[in-house]
């Protein structure tokens, strides 16, 4: 194994936090807040934080948090169970049309994405009409819905079943890559969409009044978190492992009608998923970590055990990557889910051009325009130098370049 690559932030009143941050920018207000989530009284041993680190809502993006008797909401986030899939077929890039408009138009068909609400209007991020298949592969975590729902009636109204094989806003998005042999891969990156947010946003809520009643003082208030033994602790593990499971499955679902999509436009017969992964990188886990049962949170972070295949994507005109985990304990077995923010979208649409954006967008077919400046390469941290910060928690088994890229 390479040489160890992290850091320690020692943290006054706190666990230490190992920090695989070599070369490249961490913002002052994410190590405080790393520092405020490392002095709650349950964390195990230390934290990690991974080269993507930047600044979250109440925890950072890009950190590993370990607990013992007791999980933080708002440290999973509202997106739970948002992740990557990949899939490799079996065409090149010689199989591909020369103009890719078509398969860009052709993918943003068959997958809702986006979201535009109006008076009368139907969300286009949604399906108006949901057909069979979404049907059948919303059975399969109906009844687990329902009775979340029956003690938590507020969910009940959240976008669930519209939603199921949708991509959403943001940085989610679907692409068409190569690799370095000229192999096309479809990739894509969403959540657990509107029920999701339900569920996070609810239970968030939820852990700050416990606070309030028990008054206990947080060093901020979206560290609020459940004890391990409250009916609230059980409630809202059991909504999140649904949620982590809806999110998976509208992954798998965008990735057979992204497929079925590319059928329609490339004659040529093809398979698909011949190497596929499939990883959160915004959830809870029970795993055991030096000896101890301990529950780990990741968010924007992906698990990396010894073996355990991952994926890496950068920007939208950046390298992606396919990687394998190493199983660093001291990280525990985690890797970045991403190359990070360096700029918050705000920012991004006040500096970025769109000239700049064009330009750093070359060669991709993609939305080149006012409305995705947020998502812009230059809002992110350089790919490359994210990936050298954690050389000894992943290796890289596939380099991966979009060639189409389709954003909300």
């Amino acid at each position: 194994m390479t040489e160890k690559t992290y850091d320690i932030q020692h943290v006054e009143g706190g666990v230490p936090i190992k920090m695989w941050t070599k070369g490249v920018p961490v913002d002052d207000k994410a190590r405080v807040q790393l520092a405020n989530a490392a002095r709650m009284p349950f964390i195990y041993r230390h934290m990690a934080a991974m080269p993507d680190v930047h600044v979250g809502i109440g925890a950072t993006v890009g950190s590993v948090i370990p607990t013992k008797g007791a999980v933080i909401p708002a440290a999973v986030g509202v997106d739970i169970g948002c992740g990557m899939m990949a899939a490799r077929t079996s065409l090149t890039a010689m199989d591909l049309p020369d103009s890719l408009e078509g398969i860009r138009s052709a993918i943003e068909q068959a997958v809702p994405h986006g979201r535009a609400v109006g008076r009368g209007k139907r969300d286009n991020g949604s399906w108006g009409d949901p057909g069979p298949e979404i049907v059948a592969a919303w059975a399969t975590l109906a009844d687990r819905f329902d009775r979340i729902a029956a003690k938590y009636p507020r969910l009940k109204k959240a976008n669930s079943l519209v939603h199921l094989g949708t991509l959403g806003t943001g940085n989610h998005f679907i692409e068409i890559c190569l690799d370095t042999e000229q192999r096309v891969w479809i990739m894509l990156h969403s959540g657990s969409r509107g029920v999701g947010n339900a569920i996070g946003s609810f239970f968030i809520e939820l852990a700050k009044q416990d606070m309030r009643k028990w008054f206990v003082n947080l060093p901020d208030e979206n560290l609020a978190y459940f004890p391990e033994g409250t009916d609230h602790f059980d409630d809202y593990v059991e909504a999140v492992e649904w949620a982590q499971d809806f999110a998976a499955l509208n992954r798998r679902t965008m990735m057979t009608n992204v497929i079925r999509a590319l059928r329609g436009r490339i004659a040529k017969p093809f398979d698909a998923e011949l190497e596929a992964v499939n990883c959160h990188h915004n959830y809870v886990a029970r795993e055991n970590h030096f000896g101890a049962n301990v529950l780990v949170t990741r968010k924007g972070a992906v698990r990396a055990a010894k073996g355990a295949m991952g994926i890496i994507p950068g920007s939208m005109g950046a390298k992606s990557f396919i990687v394998r985990g190493l199983g660093n304990a001291e990280a525990f077995d985690s890797c970045s889910h991403g190359a990070g923010r360096v700029m918050s979208r705000h920012e991004a649409k006040r500096q970025v051009t769109l000239e700049e954006h064009i330009h750093d967008t070359e060669g991709v077919e993609c939305r080149k325009d006012a409305g995705v400046i947020d998502e812009t390469p230059k809002a992110y941290k350089p790919i490359e130098a994210v990936m050298a910060a954690q050389a000894d928690l992943v290796e890289i088994v596939h380099t991966l370049k979009q060639v189409v890229c389709v954003k909300g």
